[in-house]
């Protein structure tokens, strides 16, 4: 399909800059643009792609002002990130819905199955199990017995749902992820651990997004909570009992042991490690790697281990490799003084 600059200005409520009939027909990144495609400068760290770019239209913020000559046509917006989204979700919507049930899926007598959904090849879906309108339940899916799914939820191949969990609607569960394997509970005896059965469940509340071979464990009693909104990166460990607030969202390989509480509206760097049995205040952000081991206030923004405020950590880092030359600057130092007490003596 093609779209002029000023039926996309329209769709998004922005204002054109250039030529209104330019026309596009796809998407590129701003520093591999394309004629007849759209682009969009987020970024100030990105705007010297825009002189440079050969893509028809660029989606920019609408305080943007060029330093320079551009040859796109611009499209003034509130925000470029999001109105790009906005169109890559219109697009997504346009693409056809695969539908009917696949003979070769297993469906248990005692389960039901809302209306239009898809249910593909080699899926199984368990006893007692509930799912709602337009699911989309992908190849050797596992949603096993008591299990329930709301509206409009979309499952990837290989996913495995354990029994008795409860899924919102809208979710989308990548493919591989794990929804209500054990959490890793053992005690020990007799020189030994002994394996403590696992009788709770998760709760994925609606519209939330479990990337792909991430793991949410159950809980040993009650439920594993994961609110309404929050979205989940590939390769993401939530243990057994973990309460994750509406909105946060975590960057691959976060791991968050059991027990822990996370507010509402955080953001998780890559490789965030948080011990178990901690609370997490709403609004709390920290920067890849970062490892917690006490209990965080709301609003906080650290780095590290144990984490430090984020402006200290970054001034640290900088110091760090010029560690080994200020010890021996001190150590140089160090001697001069003893010398110079030896000297008065």
């Amino acid at each position: 399909m093609e779209f002029t600059a000023q039926q996309i200005a329209d769709f998004l409520k922005g204002s054109v800059v250039g030529d209104p009939a330019t026309k596009v027909n796809n998407f590129s990144r701003i520093e591999e643009g394309l004629p007849g495609t759209i682009t969009f400068l987020a970024n100030p760290k990105y705007e010297h792609f825009i002189y440079e770019t050969k893509a028809s239209i660029v989606l920019v913020n609408r305080d943007y002002t060029p330093s320079s000559t551009i040859e796109p046509t611009l499209i003034k917006v509130a925000n470029a990130y999001a109105s790009l989204a906005m169109l890559l979700n219109l697009v997504e919507q346009t693409k056809s819905r695969k539908h009917g049930i696949d003979p070769s899926a297993f469906i248990a007598e005692t389960a039901s199955t809302g209306e239009n959904c898809y249910i593909g090849t080699f899926a199984y879906i368990g006893e007692n199990t509930v799912t709602g309108n337009n699911c989309l339940i992908y190849p050797h899916a596992y949603i096993g017995d008591n299990v329930r799914i709301g509206d409009n939820t979309i499952v990837y191949p290989h996913v495995t749902v354990y029994e008795g969990c409860i899924i919102g609607s809208n979710c989308i569960i990548h493919a591989g992820a794990v929804i209500g394997a054990d959490g890793f509970g053992f005690a020990p005896e007799d020189g030994e651990f002994k394996k403590i059965a696992q009788i709770g469940n998760v709760i994925l509340e609606d519209n939330v997004e479990i990337g792909a071979n991430t793991t949410v464990d159950r809980a040993v009693m009650g439920s594993t909570i994961i609110h309404q909104g929050v979205k989940l990166d590939n390769l993401i460990q939530i243990a057994h009992n973990v309460e994750i607030g509406k909105n946060t969202v975590m960057a691959s390989q976060v791991g968050i042991a059991g027990s822990t509480k996370i507010g509402a509206n955080c953001m998780l760097g890559g490789q965030v490690g948080i011990s178990g049995h901690l609370t997490i205040g709403d609004n709390a952000q920290f920067g890849a790697q970062s490892g917690i081991i006490s209990n965080i206030k709301a609003n906080a923004r650290l780095m590290g281990t144990p984490p430090i405020p984020l402006r200290n950590y970054m001034r640290s880092s900088i110091i760090f490799e010029k560690l080994p030359e200020i010890y021996r600057t001190l150590d140089r130092l160090q001697k001069e003084v003893e010398e110079l007490k030896k000297n008065k003596q």
